[in-house]
């Protein structure tokens, strides 16, 4: 490696180091801040709570490499602006192109090193994380709930709430779906509770006060009833709690605790499953024109002999359409569902590597960002920085989004912001080689 380069890269090396420490410093006091209060006096060994926050680490370091990535480069090349180094080696005939190549192929190795980190080590983690926090959950239930999102602390059913005393543990604005029944669709509205065990730890009770219970049911949606009450408890039987080591063959994995190869198994499964429903709903959908083409011709013919056909010939073809919508409905009901994981497992596959490779394309970003800031100093190049990364992450989370919804293909949603990033990099490049700070030779 040439003398050049090695200057380079040392001066973005420190600066690498300096603002992924930083980061990670960041991300995990958010995480203490959130968590530390929930975690001690619950009767947990300390291990147990450094544990989960190395465990955690896990995604934070999956973020923080490209952020730092992105900071050193800016940094750097605004250093190097700013003690007029840039422009010498600019008018000594070094184009821009040349001064940026070390930091492209260093950002390609890291890159690659970020995909396998991803790969391998982060579903790992993700994994024993989730399986630990399972185990902290059955200690202590309401630990496992979180504020403004949906969780399955209670076997059978889904609970939300909007606010958690963590000092009392008292729930506010409750909201509790029970999936226990199909043939009924039950929610319960509180405006506040806790839950708890039973003085003998056999029982697991949820204690609700003020609140109404709704019923509907499925799938005719042709009963309803709503009912209030001031308080009522709900008991559920509590084995399975307390805290014990879950075995982890006898966990199934969720979507962030696999392998790109297993996510993309996954996905050609339920893509099979949408394929074969398809087909099945094109074959009901012919058989219930079939039928309504029968009862049709019926009617015509009775029409015609001036003679009405029996109500219980009426009554049975009417019931075999319903029973046909019915049927019907649920099947494309399934499809959908089956699409839906196909795009949310696809969806994660992307995103392996797309995160991985997002060092690379910070590179391309950050290094005429650090040219153009070199007047700002470091506020100028930080804030830069924070803002290119923000941007990154919000069309990140739109394009996740709109592949979730079937709008546009999972590879294009989740690798366009590395695109449109990658784009304005190499336009801001290509301005800088053409402007008269140096030659573009």
């Amino acid at each position: 490696m040439k003398i050049l380069d090695r200057y380079i890269l040392k001066a973005h090396l420190g600066t690498f180091f300096f603002a992924f420490v930083t980061i990670m410093f960041v991300f995990i006091l958010s995480f203490l801040t959130k968590f530390l209060e929930r975690l001690i006096g619950k009767g947990l060994d300390f291990g147990i709570i450094i544990e989960v926050v190395a465990l955690q680490s896990a995604w934070m370091v999956g973020l923080a490499v490209p952020m730092a990535a992105l900071v050193a480069t800016v940094m750097a090349f605004s250093a190097m602006t700013n003690s007029s180094e840039l422009t010498v080696m600019r008018s000594g005939g070094i184009s821009i192109y040349r001064l940026v190549a070390p930091v492209l192929l260093a950002a390609l190795g890291l890159s690659l090193l970020m995909e396998r980190f991803n790969n391998v080590m982060m579903p790992e983690a993700n994994y024993k994380a989730n399986a630990l926090f399972a185990d902290i959950t059955r200690l202590k239930p309401g630990l496992g709930i979180d504020k403004n999102a949906f969780s399955d602390v209670i076997k059978g059913y889904s609970i939300m709430v909007k606010e958690i005393d963590n000092s009392t543990g008292e729930l506010h604005d409750i909201v509790l779906y029970d999936r226990g029944r199909p043939n009924v669709r039950t929610v319960i509205l509180a405006a506040r509770g806790s839950i708890q065990f039973s003085s003998d730890y056999r029982y697991l009770i949820l204690t609700l006060e003020d609140g109404q219970v709704h019923e509907l049911t499925l799938p005719r949606m042709d009963r309803y009833r709503k009912m209030v009450f001031a308080k009522n408890r709900y008991v559920f039987d509590a084995t399975g709690y307390g805290f014990e080591r879950t075995e982890e063959e006898k966990r199934r994995r969720g979507g962030k605790e696999l392998s790109a190869a297993d996510l993309l198994a996954m996905a050609r499964e339920f893509h099979l499953k949408s394929s074969v429903a398809e087909r099945s709903i094109d074959k009901e959908i012919e058989q219930l024109r079939t039928e309504i083409a029968t009862i049709r011709s019926r009617r015509d013919v009775s029409s015609s002999m001036s003679a009405a056909l029996p109500p219980a010939v009426t009554g049975r073809a009417i019931e075999t359409v319903d029973a046909m919508i019915d049927d019907l409905s649920l099947r494309i009901q399934q499809m959908q569902e089956n699409r839906d994981s196909f795009n949310d497992y696809m969806v994660e596959y992307h995103k392996k590597y797309s995160l991985a490779f997002a060092c690379l394309v910070f590179a391309v970003v950050g290094a005429p960002l650090g040219v153009m800031a070199r007047r700002g100093g470091f506020g100028a190049g930080a804030a830069l920085s924070l803002f290119f990364f923000v941007l990154y992450w919000v069309l990140m989370i739109v394009g996740e989004k709109i592949a979730d919804r079937g709008v546009l293909l999972p590879a294009i949603a989740v690798w366009l912001p590395n695109l449109i990033l990658t784009g304005c990099g190499l336009f801001m490049l290509n301005r800088l080689s053409h402007s008269t700070g140096g030659s573009g030779r």
